[in-house]
Order: structure tokens, then C-alpha cells, then sequence
């Protein structure tokens, strides 16, 4: 194969390869062999700017017990069945 690297590349290249007495192919391997484990995973910012969010989000999430829950879920289904929700002292007209 055959690539093709800009200038400043190749300095960078050859300046690893030089201080780690490693071969330019063996750099060019172990570059991309390094690259291929990162590709898919979140940068160190992205990993930061998410866990903001989960921070931000888990105060929010309710302590209700399950069983509540699962009755309020129970009351919103039933309430789409009839057409709608209706509040108590709701006046029908």
C-alpha cells in the first residue's frame, strides 16, 4: 500500500519513530491500531458533557414507588379510551 502524508506529518513520523527507535511502519501500525480502539468511543469532552447531563437529570427522576407509577400509568391508558382525561371537579357540558 501507499499513502500519502503532508509534511508536517512526516516530521511528526519520523520524530516518533526516531524516539522510540521503532520503524516508521511499526509507528504507522501501532497509530492506527490505537486510532481503530478509540473509533466508537466518546472523547473525554463528550464523556464530561454527559455526565453533566445525567448530574442534571437524576435529581429529577421521582422516588415514587413502582406500584404508583404503574396506577397513574393505568389511569393515563384508561383515559385515552374514553377520549380524554377528565379532572375532578371537571364540569361536563
Amino acid at each position: 500500500m501507499t499513502f500519502t502524508f503532508d509534511d508536517e506529518t512526516v516530521a511528526t513520523l519520523r520524530r516518533a519513530a526516531a524516539r522510540l527507535a521503532k520503524s516508521q511502519s511499526a509507528i504507522v501500525r501501532e497509530a492506527i491500531r490505537e486510532y481503530a480502539h478509540r473509533v466508537g468511543k466518546l472523547s473525554e469532552e463528550e464523556r464530561v458533557r454527559l455526565l453533566k447531563v445525567f448530574d442534571t437529570l437524576l435529581p429529577r427522576v421521582p422516588t415514587r414507588p413502582v406500584s404508583e407509577i404503574d396506577a397513574e400509568l393505568g389511569e393515563l391508558r384508561a383515559a385515552r379510551r374514553r377520549g380524554g382525561r377528565r379532572h375532578s371537579g371537571a364540569r361536563s357540558t
